[in-house]
């Protein structure tokens, strides 16, 4: 008799490194089983290629934890920042390609909806995440209560969120609620915090199958740019 293989849905012994530069807060965690051993957080609007890495060689040292002892690298893939989730990401490939070790990309918008209570999704139809694009619209995504996609990331403006959303009861949570809210009058919103908790980033990514080609950018839309004068190449 062939023994059962364990469910996804429970954590094997796993110690992670898991951040986030895609939003308001550059963020590292250094996880292990459900339970932060370090964490650091800096809000900062522009400088993340340069505390990055200092943060998370800080947020090592503080656990106590060598790179080598990681099981897996966490990491926000967008939608947010075109440079912070370009950061990001560099950081966990090369990470991933000096440890050996495999780097998970989660959306920053599952990880919004991910940390939503138990107690405030029930009596709702579905949670919306909802990311401020600092370009007067919005990054969202529909989930059910569950936590489960109902849809992909769209770029959207406010008063388009109603369609989206049709009649359902929903919970919004992300830093762009008060937009969401010009749109969605009705709609509830939710106490979890408005940027992506780290650790409840870990806690997504310990469960996440590897995908081989490692994390992929959510950018959503293109990235604005311009081409100087006498250019040959895109600036962002």
């Amino acid at each position: 008799m062939h023994e059962r293989a364990p469910s996804l849905n429970v954590w094997l012994v796993m110690l992670i490194l898991a951040f986030d530069a895609a939003l308001q807060a550059t963020q590292v965690a250094v996880w292990r089983n459900g339970e932060v051993l370090a964490r650091a957080e800096e809000r900062l609007s522009r400088g993340q290629a340069e505390r990055l890495m200092p943060m998370i060689t800080d947020a090592m040292a503080a656990a106590a934890v060598d790179f080598k002892s990681l099981d897996r690298i966490a990491v926000t893939c967008g939608p947010g920042s075109f440079t912070g989730v370009r950061i990001g990401l560099a950081a966990a490939r090369g990470l991933a390609l000096a440890t050996g070790r495999p780097a998970i990309g989660i959306s920053t918008t599952e990880v919004l909806a991910a940390s939503v209570a138990d107690d405030e999704r029930r009596g709702v139809d579905g949670m919306l995440a909802v990311i401020d694009s600092q370009r007067g619209d919005l990054f969202a995504q529909l989930f059910d209560a569950a936590g489960a996609a109902l849809g992909p990331v769209v770029n959207v403006s406010p008063d388009a969120l109603r369609a989206l959303v049709g009649e359902r009861s929903i919970l919004t949570v992300g830093d762009g609620c008060e937009m969401a809210a010009r749109g969605l009058t009705s709609a509830m919103r939710s106490r979890a915090s408005a940027i992506c908790d780290v650790s409840v980033l870990a806690g997504l990514a310990a469960k996440r199958g590897v995908d081989p080609a490692g994390p992929l950018p959510i950018y959503v839309r293109p990235p604005d740019v311009t081409m100087g004068p006498g250019s040959r190449a895109l600036r962002s």
